[in-house]
């Protein structure tokens, strides 16, 4: 059931938003060749204890995980799409880096994601992470009342696919409120015109995720949670919780 916020809510939702945003660019700041992914977590910790928040990461326990994801960021190196459980791995020069983070503050979750490199940058990886935010911006232009959950998976689809990438099956934004994962599901691919009318008060995760050598296929790594590509290409992931509103878009976890 989709649960309609509102614009108090949304308001409440911005203060989380803001939180992660604050995450996210900390750990960017902070991810430097010879930094280690657990590091960087350790500096997103720092951030929701500043603020108070709460992390609807830490612990969490879907279905397929086999035990409790054990960190507050998700970080995902070179082949690896999403969900990558913090390590020891110390960053390398060229590395692409995809990080995930969540807050929940006064009740209310938000979610984002960004991909960069660090040290000097492929060519190859730098069009594959521009590529990954133009589609989020499709998707969030595409977020409109009146529009459809369709039109905004056909705004993503259409940039990865026009760029020759590929897009991981079964995979893609959800809605976001009291809990990180509401309904609508929010696919990466999709026909305009069809699915759920996007309606004033509606709040969705839009992240596109890219496969950089044009498969949608992947594999879980052992800790049965890293997504990994199976051609070993590199992938990149971008996000952002976005409302639904009469006025437009509104992307809750800018800064």
């Amino acid at each position: 059931m989709v649960q309609l916020k509102t614009d108090t809510s949304i308001e409440a939702m911005r203060a989380t938003g803001r939180v992660v945003a604050r995450m996210l660019t900390a750990a960017r700041e902070a991810a430097e060749v010879g930094v280690s992914l657990r590091e960087l977590d350790e500096v997103a910790r720092g951030v929701l204890r500043e603020a108070g928040a709460g992390s609807p990461f830490l612990g969490y326990r879907p279905h397929f995980a086999p035990v409790p994801f054990p960190a507050v960021i998700c970080a995902s190196v070179n082949d690896a799409i999403v969900h990558g459980i913090p390590t020891d791995y110390r960053l390398r020069d060229g590395d692409l880096v995809s990080i995930d983070a969540g807050a929940k503050l006064d009740g209310w979750a938000g979610d984002s994601a960004i991909s960069f490199t660090v040290g000097r940058a492929r060519p190859a990886d730098t069009r594959l992470v521009d590529t990954a935010y133009k589609a989020l911006e499709a998707g969030i232009a595409a977020a409109t009342v009146g529009n459809r959950i369709g039109d905004i998976a056909h705004a993503i689809g259409t940039v990865c696919r026009t760029a020759g990438y590929g897009i991981p099956e079964g995979f893609g934004g959800h809605g976001v409120g009291r809990e990180m994962h509401e309904d609508p599901g929010v696919p990466n691919e999709g026909r305009p015109g069809r699915g759920m009318p996007l309606r004033h008060g509606m709040v969705l995760a839009i992240e596109p995720m890219l496969i950089g050598g044009g498969v949608d296929t992947y594999r879980a790594d052992r800790d049965g949670w890293t997504l990994r590509t199976t051609d070993g290409s590199r992938a990149a992931h971008a996000e952002h919780t976005v409302a639904i509103t009469d006025e437009g878009p509104r992307i809750l976890t800018a800064l």
